[in-house]
């Protein structure tokens, strides 16, 4: 592991959302393009595709559906953002995916302060995303917060700092978050660039060793069983 991920990885007791949901209660998940199950329900609506997560979750009696990290997926062929005619396709998702209803609260991972956001629109996209950033023993890195509601961008401001575990924003619906069914995009960053509000959460195979390695696993600090 690299020196960030060591200080990550010793981190303990992080959680993204609703604190009072005990890890107990989370629910592996497969979206990847090898899931049979997936290509013999209709879920290219985020109408049926909350359906197919709270079936998930109500048959395995749970509350958190997560996963998603270094996942090829097919579920961004609906989208010209992911499929520019002018550039490889990209379908790997290098964040970790929460998913859970609307309106859930999101916290922060660490102490930090708001390095930026914005409201990203279109079919596809991160809809109200939180960049914080953050800085441990000279480390200086971001965590990034997709798919909230808007209202969580409504009376924010750069700089605002955020303790560990205070909540940082709402989960948003399909009509504000991309059209997805609601779950929070959570990634860590360790070098943003100029990059304000936004960053990419998916990668081409071509980009994907870059991606990896700024952006770690989340689960290395999440540690979700």
């Amino acid at each position: 592991m690299t020196k960030l991920e060591t200080i990550l990885h010793n981190i303990q007791n992080v959680k993204v959302i609703d604190q009072t949901i005990d890890y107990n209660s989370y629910l592996p998940l497969d979206l990847s393009n090898t899931n049979e199950i997936l290509s013999k329900r209709n879920i290219h609506t985020a109408v049926a595709f909350e359906e197919y997560i709270e079936d998930y979750l109500a048959q395995n009696n749970a509350k958190v559906a997560f996963g998603g990290y270094n996942e090829i997926r097919n579920l961004y062929k609906r989208s010209e953002i992911f499929n520019d005619t002018k550039t490889d396709e990209r379908n790997i998702h290098i964040g970790l995916d929460l998913w859970i209803k609307a309106g859930t609260p999101v916290l922060a991972a660490l102490d930090g302060f708001i390095h930026s956001f914005n409201y990203n629109t279109g079919v596809g996209d991160y809809g109200p995303t939180i960049i914080l950033e953050h800085k441990i023993e000279n480390q200086k890195f971001y965590t990034l917060y997709g798919h909230l509601s808007l209202e969580s961008i409504s009376n924010i401001n750069i700089g605002d700092v955020y303790e560990k575990g205070s909540q940082l924003a709402t989960l948003g619906d399909s009509a504000v978050n991309g059209d997805y069914a609601p779950h929070l995009h959570f990634q860590i960053i360790k070098k943003i660039a100029k990059i304000l509000g936004d960053y990419p959460g998916v990668c081409s195979k071509n980009d994907l060793s870059y991606y990896l390695k700024n952006c770690p696993d989340p689960n290395i600090l999440l540690k979700i069983k």
